[in-house]
């Protein structure tokens, strides 16, 4: 595909050249929802580059920011970018070690911070020798502790002024940024060992802009984005770049907690998520149904099978018969309706990254005429490899292949990309770069997938992730999870076993799910400890799981499970900032309860 190599300086001012006075940033303060349009956010984006050139930022340096979504994030990005500096992002949720060791291994001399973490970054500055202002996202000026101090409103004044002076300064040093100088560094939450910092050029971000935007055809649209998922991910800040070329308003969400409202008040046409979202989605609202009275429970549950029935026909490609056509067209008047208005009663389609979604959730919603759109990508990638679209969707597969993207699978099914979307490499780690490529330059993504003959590319499993069983047979644990995460009494599901006889499962049910069944057969539990340990709930979720499984092989399935009585979290070091289990602490954390179900397998074998 030819295209003309661009710097995000060039989209964004091309943006606002375009949208000029459309709405682009919603934001709620003080419970009233306010915006910024096109010319308003490059104001601001223009006067905050020229005041922090003031202070002495140049080309090449390094800026963090820690901050929760929010337009003034925007303006710190744009702003760095404009002067070839380099940003850092730094997670809301990552540990104060992690934010230490980020910050001294890019080398960063400013961090932008919202309030939330202003008292942390002066005591964190104090362990980062190299960095010396922080600027704050609220008002607070002058000196502590010799840190230097601004707050962004006083350098967008300061800007103001120096635009006057000089009106063609920000075009002259935003000019001067050229496509392949470095743009951002965005350290991977990776599940073992320390983050790596992945480094991005401007051609990298502005590549995957244009190669997202022509496949998914949004230049038909004019839509409205709601975003949650954090901007230091390369998921959101990847899809917010390509909503500032199509035009788009991006609403910013208050928190994830107030996502439900949010939609309702904002009443989006598009959104990036994350599996884990839906998979919640679904849960409360099978939760909902069955907490329904009979008659409308029912009405509900013919609902949801018949949803999955349409799902499943229309993803084949195959007819729709007159009497499900008839149903379907019933149970959306009923149901589907109200469950789409819950979303805000205008979204198109979902976008969904960053791991695997159940077939089964999928499906469902795609019945319910709820859209959910896999892609595929990583940080190193920019990230999409890969989408499925509103006119090319098949679920299961993370759709085919952007134009401008090569893809090739190596002999041991691992999936190779080339393109200007691929990282130049990992900082300060030349050795981690060497083996990230491949001698003739393929990037090695670490995925096992393959492509079928239609073009759509399917991922089974992450390389490091596969098992081998003691009998020499390997599993995908991703493949497994997904599978039974089609279960509405799974809330969050790992696979462990490598090494070992067989597959066996860690489990954290839905337990709004359990409590309705636990009541519809007497089972009376006083917690959710006591629950997870009643035989007759043990059995329910083994015998979902075989459901679930039931066309794998014998090698793959799952012989025995543990049912944990709390979610995994981010807090609780069992997940990534990007919901991605952490594998191997996992393991080590529940060691003897999984050592404990190999023990229990081997007693009932010598009494069998």
């Amino acid at each position: 595909m030819e295209y003309k190599r661009q710097t995000i300086n060039q989209q964004f001012r091309a943006s606002v050249e375009k949208y000029g006075d459309r709405e682009f940033l919603r934001y709620k303060s003080a419970g009233k929802w306010s915006s910024f349009s096109y010319k308003e956010v490059e104001r601001n984006v223009r006067y905050l580059a020229l005041a922090l050139h003031d202070t002495g930022i140049r080309a090449g340096e390094r800026v963090a920011i820690w901050s929760e979504n929010r337009p003034e994030w925007n303006f710190a990005d744009l702003a760095i970018l404009a002067l070839g500096a380099v940003d850092v992002p730094i997670y809301t949720t990552q540990s104060r070690g992690d934010i230490v060791y980020i910050l001294t291994d890019a080398g960063a001399t400013t961090i932008f911070v919202s309030p939330t973490f202003f008292a942390d970054a002066l005591e964190i500055k104090e362990s980062v020798g190299c960095l010396s202002r922080v600027i704050s996202f609220d008002c607070r000026s002058g000196e502590a502790d010799g840190t230097r101090l601004f707050d962004l409103q006083r350098l967008i004044e300061i800007g103001e002024g120096i635009d006057k002076r000089d009106p063609e300064l920000y075009e002259r040093l935003s000019s001067q940024v050229a496509p392949g100088d470095l743009a951002t560094q965005i350290y991977t939450s990776g599940t073992t060992g320390e983050p790596k910092g992945v480094m991005l050029t401007h051609v990298n971000l502005a590549a995957n802009v244009i190669f997202s935007y022509r496949w998914t055809g949004l230049e038909n649209h004019r839509d409205t984005a709601l975003s949650y998922l954090p901007l230091s991910h390369i998921f959101e800040r990847g899809a917010w770049y390509i909503f500032m070329y199509a035009g788009f308003t991006v609403a910013y969400a208050e928190s994830i907690e107030a996502v439900p409202a949010n939609l309702a008040e904002v009443r989006p046409t598009l959104m990036t998520s994350v599996p884990r979202m839906f998979e919640k989605m679904y849960a409360g609202m099978l939760a909902r149904g069955m907490a329904l009275p009979a008659p409308r429970k029912q009405i509900f549950l013919w609902a949801i099978k018949i949803a999955r029935q349409w799902g499943e026909l229309s993803n084949a490609g195959r007819r729709i018969g007159i009497l499900l056509a008839i149903q379907h067209n019933i149970a959306g008047r009923l149901v589907y309706g109200k469950l789409r208005e819950a979303l805000g009663g205008r979204v198109r389609a979902f976008i969904s990254g960053g791991a695997p979604l159940a077939p089964e959730i999928a499906l469902v919603f795609a019945g319910a005429g709820i859209t959910i759109l896999q892609g595929y990508g990583l940080t190193e990638t920019s990230p999409t490899i890969s989408s499925n679209t509103e006119t090319f969707n098949r679920i299961g597969t993370v759709g085919k292949v952007l134009d401008g993207v090569q893809v090739t699978i190596a002999p041991d099914g691992e999936i190779l990309v080339k393109g200007d979307n691929v990282t130049r490499g990992y900082f300060n780690s030349p050795e981690k770069t060497h083996e990230a490529f491949t001698d003739d330059g393929w990037f090695r993504t670490g995925d096992i997938g393959f492509i079928d003959q239609d073009g759509y590319l399917s991922i089974t499993d992450r390389k490091k992730d596969l098992m081998k069983t003691s009998g020499g047979k390997y599993v995908a644990p991703q493949k497994l999870e997904s599978l039974i995460m089609s279960s509405r009494f799974v809330s969050q599901v790992v696979v462990v076993g490598n090494g070992r006889k067989f597959p066996a499962a860690l489990v954290v049910p839905n337990f709004e799910m359990l409590k309705s069944y636990a009541d519809l057969k007497g089972i009376s539990c006083s917690d959710k400890t006591e629950l997870v340990r009643d035989p007759r709930i043990v059995s329910l979720i083994e015998r979902q799981i075989d459901k679930y499984t039931s066309d794998l092989s014998r090698y793959e399935k799952v012989k025995k499970i543990a049912l944990l009585d709390r979610e995994l979290t981010i807090a609780g070091g069992e997940m990534t900032p990007t919901m991605k289990p952490k594998r191997r602490f996992i393991e080590q954390k529940y060691e003897s309860m999984i050592n404990q179900m190999y023990v229990e397998s081997q007693s009932q074998a010598a009494l069998a």
